[in-house]
C-alpha cells in the first residue's frame, strides 16, 4: 500500500508542471510587419511558437482576520499621558520652526549680500555662479527644512 501511494504521488509530482502549464502563444507577423499574438492552434498556421516560462507564483495563505484588540501585554498609554506627549511634541516642533525661519533669513541676507557685491568685483559669470552656489543651498536648505517642519506640524494631534 505504501509504495502504491509513493508512486501515486511521484507521478503526480512529475506530471504536475505538464497540467499546470499555460496554454501555447503564437506569434504571427503579416505582410505589413504587424504582430499579432494567439493561443488558438487552428488561427496560427505560419506563427512561430514563443517559449514562455512558467510563472513564478506563490500560493496565498489564508488571509487573517484582523483584530481590534491588542495582545494583553501590549504597553498602554493613558490619554493623558499621550494628550501631554502631543502638546511637548507640537511644542518642540514650533520652537524648530522659529529656529529654521531665524537660519532663513539669516542666510537670504547673507545671500543678498553676496549678490550684490558680484555687480562691481565679478567679470567671470562661472566663479560668480561658483561663489554664490553655497549660499543659494543654504536658503533651499531651511526652506525645505521649514516645510517639513510644517508639514509635521500640519499632522501633529
Amino acid at each position: 500500500m505504501m509504495r502504491i501511494t509513493l508512486s501515486l504521488a511521484l507521478l503526480l509530482a512529475l506530471l504536475s508542471p505538464r497540467l499546470s502549464a499555460a496554454s501555447e502563444i503564437w506569434e504571427c507577423v503579416d505582410r505589413s510587419g504587424n504582430k499579432r499574438f494567439t493561443n488558438i492552434k487552428s488561427e496560427a498556421r505560419g506563427c512561430r511558437l514563443l517559449s514562455v516560462a512558467r510563472p513564478n507564483t506563490v500560493p496565498g495563505g489564508r488571509p487573517q482576520a484582523k483584530s481590534a484588540e491588542a495582545p494583553r501585554n501590549f504597553p498602554r498609554v493613558d490619554s493623558d499621558t499621550q494628550r501631554n506627549r502631543d502638546a511637548d511634541r507640537r511644542k518642540i516642533l514650533e520652537q524648530e520652526l522659529a529656529s529654521e525661519q531665524k537660519l532663513l533669513d539669516q542666510a537670504r541676507t547673507e545671500f543678498a549680500e553676496q549678490e550684490s557685491m558680484r555687480l562691481g568685483s565679478e567679470r567671470n559669470y562661472q566663479r560668480m555662479i561658483d561663489r554664490l552656489d553655497p549660499y543659494k543651498k543654504k536658503v533651499k536648505l531651511h526652506e525645505d527644512n521649514i516645510a517639513t517642519l510644517r508639514r509635521e506640524l500640519a499632522g501633529a494631534r
